[in-house]
């Protein structure tokens, strides 16, 4: 079904210890060989996922007047709606054939961070659809008590404090992001791509996709395999972050989504990405004499948004205002 290995980390959720030191081992070597894997027996239930399914497609089936109210690009924190071909992952190849809704950790608009004008912080924007509000914030966190537990693992594989993550995740700038890919039929050009080749921004993503099929990972040889979707599974992938904190043992991989012809696709990937204060260094066990740090200290705010400019025509007008 896949050359990508597929984890069982049912072990992360008893116990033993040597079930966690089992998946941990898998972990390393799928994040050093490929930087994407597959997960199962994971906490988040079918239930879940086609509750958050319906309405996204109640929402995306709204008339575009009817999201705009919460456009991302009138967001100071990137917070909302994206409309098809709002994100130019891939530089070379036309804006993306996706519209897409960002949301994060919450924060109301009398916290000290939001009245500091800090960065990514402040409250989400919902639509006003029944329920939606309530889902979607227990989902954001079940999955970012997911996405601790992997980073647990991870832990173990690298050799360092068990709550190192743990520690750094304290009101993180994650993003739970609902995209709808319509069939590729709609492209404005031969090239235009669902979501073009690009790699994560953060730490570790998390990704449901339904069965539309799309992702495509790159392999050591630069060739393109597919990334089909599998029951059950989450599919999770290594971000720049985690590659400039494990002075890339762990690759961050590019990735793309080719749309489907004839049918629309959704996908919910949640991007697990630490407090916007934390410094990203070049981990102690993954540098030495022979294996010097590749990449200068930075912290998370600071890396965030330059690649958002990279990838949003309306962050690089705000950066140059």
């Amino acid at each position: 079904m896949t050359q990508l290995p597929i984890i069982d980390i049912a072990p992360l959720y008893a116990s033993d210890e040597n079930g966690w030191q089992a998946v941990a081992q898998e972990i390393d070597a799928a994040c050093r060989d490929w930087g994407f894997f597959y997960i199962r027996n994971h906490p988040i239930s079918a239930t879940r996922i086609a509750q958050l399914k319906d309405r996204a497609e109640t929402f995306f089936g709204l008339p575009t007047e009817e999201k705009l109210p919460i456009d991302i690009t009138r967001s100071q924190h990137h917070r909302g709606y994206g409309a098809i071909a709002t994100e130019q992952l891939d530089p070379s190849k036309p804006s993306d054939l996706k519209e897409t809704f960002d949301m994060g950790f919450h924060m109301p608009a009398d916290h000290p961070d939001v009245l500091a004008s800090k960065p990514l912080r402040g409250p989400n924007r919902h639509p006003a659809i029944e329920g939606w509000k309530a889902l979607f914030e227990q989902h954001y966190r079940d999955m970012h008590a997911l996405s601790c537990t992997l980073l647990r693992a991870i832990t173990v594989a690298l050799g360092i404090e068990r709550d190192f993550f743990d520690t750094r995740f304290i009101e993180p700038i994650s993003v739970f992001r609902m995209i709808h890919y319509p069939p590729r039929q709609n492209a404005t050009a031969p090239e235009q791509q669902g979501a073009g080749a690009h790699t994560d921004y953060g730490c570790i993503t998390l990704l449901y996709q339904d069965q539309a099929g799309g992702l495509q990972v790159q392999d050591v040889r630069g060739e393109w395999i597919d990334a089909p979707p599998i029951e059950g599974t989450y599919v999770v992938n290594i971000g720049d972050m985690m590659a400039r904190w494990s002075n890339d043992r762990y690759k961050s991989t590019p990735h793309r989504v080719i749309s489907p012809l004839g049918v629309d696709r959704y996908s919910m990937p949640f991007f697990a990405e630490p407090n916007p204060d934390t410094v990203i260094s070049c981990l102690p066990g993954c540098q030495g004499p022979d294996n010097p740090a590749k990449y200068s200290d930075t912290s998370c705010s600071a890396y965030m948004l330059s690649r958002f400019a990279e990838t949003y025509a309306y962050r690089r007008e705000l950066l140059s205002v």
